[in-house]
């Protein structure tokens, strides 16, 4: 009874070990069409959005990009300035016929904005075959000298030229620019005591002293002042104080701000040596109360020659 009874109990644990290694099986085949599928799924997915993606691109090329009804015909150009059309068709870097939807306009902005002597571009496409481009030059209010050896290693003078931002911006050569020459070389008033490592084309100056300069040329232009002197030569050499000389010939020291007020008393100052007969031969405005003031002679303007261009002039409006 015991050897059957465990032949029996045999047969039913080998029914149990075949029923477990079964349900492994399912389930180990189950999970292997599971992640086909889902790498099926995965797979095809990918591949269909990359065909869309190509057929896309394939599509804009066609109709967009290599469309010869976009193809650029005329390139509107205007500026604020004195720098030739010619010449800023040639730094933007497009050319007629070049396809207008494909044109890159960042890239056309910056190769002109790289140009120290401009401030700011605007570039728009007009459809179906206008590029406008529109520029703003910068406005040189003042200019820095600098020595520099020259190809028969003898002295020459580089020139460089500042807006009221303190930008440094390189001279235009004449060639390129529609302004005629003698109007282009009208003098401004030169910077003096700073130092010619920091004048990089298209950077700002951040000398405070040399801001302070640029401020009192600007707001010079529209002071009581303006029109009675000219400012000739500006010293930033000092942190404190600006020393200005005129083309009249007086030195006339200014403090860092309120430039109006500083302006206004050299007017008075201006006015009473009027009355007195006498010119200023210096001037501190730096200080506020009784400022120190050196006299000179007014000199009287000079006598024409007999025969000279101005007295034949006025005898021809006299006639």
């Amino acid at each position: 009874m015991w050897f059957k009874r465990e032949q029996k109990n045999r047969r039913h644990s080998r029914g149990h070990v075949l029923d477990v290694k079964l349900r492994s099986d399912q389930m180990r085949s189950g999970r292997l069409r599971l992640a086909t599928a889902a790498f099926t799924l995965v797979f095809g997915t990918l591949f269909g959005l990359y065909l869309f993606w190509r057929a896309g691109e394939w599509t804009l090329d066609k109709f967009i990009y290599e469309n010869s009804n976009f193809a650029i015909e005329r390139i509107d150009i205007q500026s604020n300035g004195k720098i030739s059309q010619e010449q800023l068709r040639r730094w933007c870097g497009v050319r007629l016929g070049q396809n207008l939807m494909g044109l890159d306009l960042a890239a056309v902005k910056r190769n002109l904005e790289l140009v120290s002597a401009i401030q700011s571009v605007s570039v728009e496409r007009v459809l179906p075959r206008m590029l406008k481009i529109r520029v703003t030059e910068r406005q040189p209010i003042a200019q820095v000298n600098v020595p520099c050896a020259d190809a028969r290693n003898g002295i020459a003078v580089s020139v460089f030229q500042l807006d009221a931002n303190g930008v440094v911006m390189q001279s235009l050569d004449p060639r390129i620019c529609t302004m005629p020459i003698s109007q282009m070389n009208v003098p401004l008033p030169v910077l003096t005591g700073l130092n010619v490592f920091q004048l990089q084309p298209g950077r700002s100056l951040q000398l405070p002293q040399a801001r302070a300069a640029l401020q009192l040329i600007a707001a010079f232009a529209h002071s009581p002042m303006a029109g009675l002197a000219g400012l000739q030569r500006v010293d930033v050499s000092s942190p404190q104080v600006i020393v200005v000389t005129t083309a009249q010939g007086s030195e006339i020291t200014f403090g860092l701000d309120d430039f109006p007020q500083q302006l206004a008393r050299w007017r008075e100052i201006y006015d009473l040596g009027r009355r007195m007969n006498r010119t200023i031969a210096s001037a501190d405005l730096a200080v506020a109360n009784n400022v120190p003031v050196h006299w000179a002679e007014m000199v009287s303007a000079p006598e024409v020659a007999p025969g000279s261009a101005d007295t034949q002039n006025s005898r021809r409006k006299n006639v």
